[in-house]
């Protein structure tokens, strides 16, 4: 498996530099999208309040 590039944040945190956007998608997308990019390895979900959809994302 290819190892994914992370970013160092300035409290040392790190999140993964690819991440999974969830933007103008429906909730049941976005649990069927989300499902299949966690079975896939991804760690960073792209969101923001002006989605709409963090319900969905949890």
């Amino acid at each position: 498996m290819t190892t994914i590039p992370v970013f160092t944040m300035n409290n040392g945190c790190t999140i993964p530099a690819l991440g999974h956007g969830v933007f103008q998608m429906t909730s049941q997308q976005v649990r069927t999208h989300l499902r299949q990019a966690l079975e896939a390895g991804y760690r960073h979900i792209d969101t923001a309040n002006a989605y709409f959809n963090e319900v969905a994302v949890g």
